[in-house]
């Protein structure tokens, strides 16, 4: 176990780990005790009753955060002609085609923090899978990434849209906001996405869905929800 830091100690003392919060209550918490100097991020870790090893139990998908997630993304656009055009005039960080996917292979290149390709060019970015499916940065549709519809897309991601999508533990992990947000507009984060992934929920399912809820700031102690409200 690592050794935990004066703060930490002083802000898990405050919080009661036998419990199951409410959400407003659990959020409370985690603003009011996050000891960080700088604008922390509030996460939230769901672990759900689903193996993400079964195709048909896989949840992924994304959503767009009614308060944003108080971080501009930068974005990388694959994409020629036109709709290079037209990632250039929708704000899009970065955005060619095969040159980048070389500087991505060559220099180890990744400075963006989401990738949208436009169909016709994903088989430039399959050749990418290796480096960018690790990194949680390969374009999907599910996802919305892999679009036409370009200026949209990038509207919605830097309006504050978030890909939620299983680890290997079966475990969400999002993050809905920073510190400074407060509790009320983090609540309203939280809500978005936990109805997103209700929504989401695998037919193949079985027993309890939401097995457990844990909401965190960065480097601060998590708060557990009670799952039952959740529903």
């Amino acid at each position: 176990m690592p050794k935990r830091g004066k703060n930490y100690k002083a802000a898990a003392a405050n919080i009661d780990k036998t419990n199951l919060y409410d959400v407003d209550k659990a959020l409370a918490l985690v603003v009011d005790n996050a000891k960080t100097k700088f604008d922390s991020s509030v996460e939230v870790h769901i672990r759900l009753g689903v193996d993400g090893r079964h195709a048909d139990q896989q949840v992924r998908g994304a959503i767009v955060l009614p308060h944003g997630t108080g971080k501009t993304k930068k974005v990388l656009v694959f994409a020629k002609g036109p709709k290079a055009a037209e990632a250039e005039a929708a704000g899009a960080d970065y955005v060619g085609a095969d040159e980048l996917a070389k500087k991505i292979q060559s220099e180890n290149w990744f400075d963006f923090d989401v990738v949208v390709a436009t169909p016709d060019m994903m088989g430039v970015v399959g050749r990418l899978g290796k480096v960018l499916g690790p990194k949680g940065l390969m374009p999907n549709p599910k996802s919305g990434t892999v679009t036409m519809d370009i200026e949209r897309a990038l509207s919605e991601i830097k309006a504050g849209k978030v890909e939620y999508r299983l680890d290997k533990t079966n475990i969400v992990h999002v993050a809905i906001g920073k510190v400074s947000f407060g509790a009320e507009k983090l609540t309203d984060n939280f809500n978005t996405l936990i109805e997103a992934i209700n929504k989401a929920k695998p037919a193949a399912a079985k027993g309890q869905y939401l097995r457990s809820v844990t909401l965190a700031s960065t480097m601060g102690p998590g708060v557990k929800v009670n799952t039952a409200k959740l529903v």
